[in-house]
Parts: structure tokens; sequence; C-alpha cells
């Protein structure tokens, strides 16, 4: 057998290739939309993709199912589990197979048993995988999804809290810890496999471990310590769940009614310093991605920040419709990167990309350009003495805010700006600030585009709790 992880880093998502030699084909499970990597690995080691598999229907990518099965032919393994809202419609014309509990499946001489582990979704399968080529007669590991993490469980409130499905969240935390509770009979040399590490917004303390063992989780794993304690284990897993961004519902959806095909992977073309103007013109969103200090130095009118890494997808899956155009500011080497995180979430409209050296010689010609003001920790304490009803705006999570705050800030999470737009303090300038000043400058873009006037609170909440004389909640 063989066994490998495609891993992106980015979306904190883990994709799984298992194949076997001797036939020479492979199934791969939880695949994202742009699937020629998985194809070309696939190659790579003499095996050819004949399935694909889901765990769920995701929230936080557009799966390459689809894909797989239009471009190469791949039968597609998808749950029938958990009602009718549940189950996949896209599927006619396509080679596929609706999976119950126990359910089995052959790729080569690598056996598959799919097992129900509702909770963080009604559907949700987890995948067996015994090795028999090997001559092993029961499973090596468990390809576990968004159902177990290394450290942590799925988060069973998605639904609800992305979607705006109202009373959804405890019912799912009492099937999660049913499964749990069921799952805690594998073996302890289980290896467990998840879909997701450190980073995700599916979890709240995932581990940045890539994979784990049935005992070791099984004795450090804080949920599964929590089993036989059912009304302890759902208050724990409800609790400070982080807001998800605002491009999940919209994922859900898709995966469920069908991810628009994509074919290769856009190439947009290279922008000189003379086609900004134009470009720009057409209404299309700068996506910036250099270091904060340059973007809160100029950058062009309307731009959004989002730094790489998974807030770059937070920001722009929040900030950005699939029917708006962008135009990326980036190194030329970091132009396939952002564009695969762009098309994984849907935003497939990348008109072009610039280089910052670029930017840097449309400024010094003249070119429009804005900058974002910045006070730090001492000034913001100087207005409040003076303006007490200073419009302020705290982008941190709810438990964060919770945990300390400035009197008087309207909490929003930066993730769920947008939707609560009317719900940010009237009155400019406005203050924005955050933990460490980053996810703040994110959001103040936002509200620049907007046409308000926001401030940036430089080393955010953590700057202000350290100056001299502050109090743990207070000014």
């Amino acid at each position: 057998m063989l066994w490998r992880l495609i891993y992106d880093e980015d979306l904190a998502q883990g994709a799984y290739l298992v194949g076997c030699q001797k036939t020479g084909e492979a199934v791969i499970f939880d695949p994202e939309r742009d699937v020629d990597r998985y194809i070309e690995l696939a190659r790579s080691h003499g095996l050819r993709i004949t399935a694909v598999a889901e765990t769920h229907i995701h929230a936080d990518f557009l799966s390459g199912a689809r894909e797989l099965a239009e471009r190469i032919g791949a039968r597609v393994f998808v749950s029938g589990l958990g009602g009718d809202d549940w189950q996949s419609g896209w599927l006619g014309g396509y080679p596929h197979t609706v999976l119950a509990d126990g359910d089995a499946f052959d790729v080569g001489n690598i056996h598959i048993v799919a097992r129900h582990t509702p909770g963080h979704t009604p559907e949700h399968l987890a995948y067996l995988i015994e090795d028999r080529g090997s001559g092993a007669d029961e499973p090596m590991g468990a390809i576990t999804g968004d159902f177990m993490f290394v450290g942590d469980l799925g988060r069973p409130d998605l639904l609800e809290s992305a979607a705006g499905v109202e009373g959804v969240a405890d019912g799912f935390a009492h099937d999660l810890h049913r499964t749990a509770k069921s799952f805690m009979s594998q073996p302890d040399h289980l290896q467990i496999w998840p879909a997701h590490g450190s980073g995700s917004a599916c979890g709240k303390a995932l581990g940045a471990v890539p994979q784990s063992t049935m005992g070791y989780e099984r004795r450090f794993n804080p949920m599964l310590r929590l089993v036989e304690n059912e009304s302890a284990f759902v208050e724990n897993i409800l609790a400070g769940q982080p807001e998800p961004p605002v491009y999940f519902a919209r994922m859900k959806a898709w995966n469920r009614d069908g991810v628009p095909l994509l074919g290769e992977v856009p190439h947009p073309r290279r922008l000189q310093a003379e086609e900004i103007p134009e470009v720009l013109g057409t209404g299309a969103i700068p996506i910036d991605v250099r270091p904060q200090p340059a973007f809160v130095g100029s950058h062009l009118p309307g731009s959004l920040w989002a730094p790489p890494g998974p807030a770059f997808l937070m920001a722009v899956g929040s900030y950005v419709e699939p029917d708006q155009s962008v135009v990326l500011v980036c190194e030329a080497g970091q132009v396939d990167r952002f564009v695969r995180n762009l098309v994984r979430i849907g935003l497939d409209r990348i008109v072009g990309w610039l280089e910052p050296a670029t930017l840097e010689t449309f400024i010094a010609g003249g070119g429009a350009h804005e900058s974002l003001p910045e006070i730090d920790a001492e000034e913001l304490a100087d207005r409040l003495a003076v303006s007490p009803d200073l419009p302020l705006l705290d982008v941190r999570r709810a438990v964060e805010h919770a945990g300390g705050s400035i009197p008087g800030a309207v909490n929003i999470a930066h993730t769920r700006l947008l939707p609560r737009i009317d719900e940010v303090p009237d009155g400019d300038p406005i203050v924005v600030h955050c933990q460490s000043g980053m996810r703040s400058t994110m959001a103040a873009a936002v509200l620049k585009r907007r046409g308000r006037q926001p401030v940036n609170v430089a080393g955010g909440y953590a700057a202000w709790s350290r100056r001299p004389g502050a109090c743990a909640t207070g000014r």
C-alpha cells in the first residue's frame, strides 16, 4: 500500500492518496478543487486515481470530487446518510456509490469500510483502511475527516453559526458525543488521519501534528476524556468556537449542489504600471499580500489586505464575492499559490497580478494610492480621555473580547464583519483594533473600501493592556 498526505498549509487541510501498487489503482480522500497535483502525484508513483471519496459536505473549501469524476472518470463515493438536506445533488451522469454505515469497497487490494460518524455534520463518514495486499485483516488507520482531529473533535455548530440554520448545534453536539463514545472501541494502534490541522476554523484546538493514534487520542484528547460525561462534553465542544468566515455557507451549498468545473488552473496576466488605472476602473479589487507595514504605508485605492497563510482565505473569503474580479499584488513566485487559494473557494475571476516593485513604480509616477492611519495604545488612551464616545470596533473573536476589552468597544469578529456591517458604530474616524493589529488591518481596509475613515491600533489590545496604568478589562 502507498499512503500519501497532501497537506495545504494555507487551508490547514489534508487530502489523502491511498494506492495499491500491485494493481496500480488509487483513491483520493477529500481532494480540493485544483486536482492536477493529485493526478500528477499518483502518476509519479505509477498509479492512476480510480476513486474519490468524501468524508462529508465541506464548508471550508470546494471539493475536487466532481472535477476528478469529470476529468479522469473516477468513481465517487459519498455518504447517503443524514437526511435529504445532506445528500450530494450533482452525481447524475458520473459513476458513483452512495454509502451507508458499514458499506465497504475495494481499490485494488485496499479494503475500505465506511463508518457513520455524525456530529460535525449529520452525514459524516470516517473510512477504515485495511491493506489486504500485505496480508492484514484489520484496519491500519482511519480517514477521520472533520470528526476527529489531533487533540480535538470537529465543531458541531457550523451549520448554525455559518449558514444560519437555527437550533441545530446542540443536537449535533449530542450526536458527536454518541459518535465519539462509539469510536472509543477502536484499537489503540489505529492511526488517525484527520482532514485538518492547526489553523483551521473547523475546530478550536486542533494540533499541529498531522496524524495520531487512537490510543494516544484516547489518553490525551481533551474531548475524548469527557465522553463519560455527556453534559460536560456538549458544553465544552460548543464553548469558544471561532466565528466562521462568511464564505463557509457558500462552500457548503456548492459542495452539496455541484461545484463549478474548473478545468485548468487560471494563469492571470502580469500587469504593468500603465495598465493599473484601466484594470481598477473595471471595479477589480486589489488583494495585497505584502507585509503589513508596507500595506499601511501605501496601497492601491480600495485594496484589501490578506497576509499569506490561513489568514488569507479567512479574509478574502469573508470580503469578496464570486462575481467580483480581483487583482493580486504579490511577488512573481507567489502567484500560483494565491491563484490556487482563490479557486479553492470559488473566486475564479482573477484578472491580473502585479509585483510590489510595479506598485512602487506606479506610485512614484503619481499613480493614485492610499494609506491606512495608525495610532498606538497611548494615543488611543489620550483620544478616549478627550472623546469618551469615540467610535471603537474590536474585531477579535467573541471569546477574546469576553476575556478582556476596552470599555465601549463594539465586538464583531473580522470574519463576520460584512454580514454585521449595520452594527458597526457610526461616526468617523472609527478606531479599529484586534489583539495585535493584524486582523484589524484587514477589517480597516474593508471599512475604507466602504467609505469609512478607519484608524488602526498598532499592537492592538495586547499593547493596550501593557500600557502603564492599564487594568485587565478597562481603560
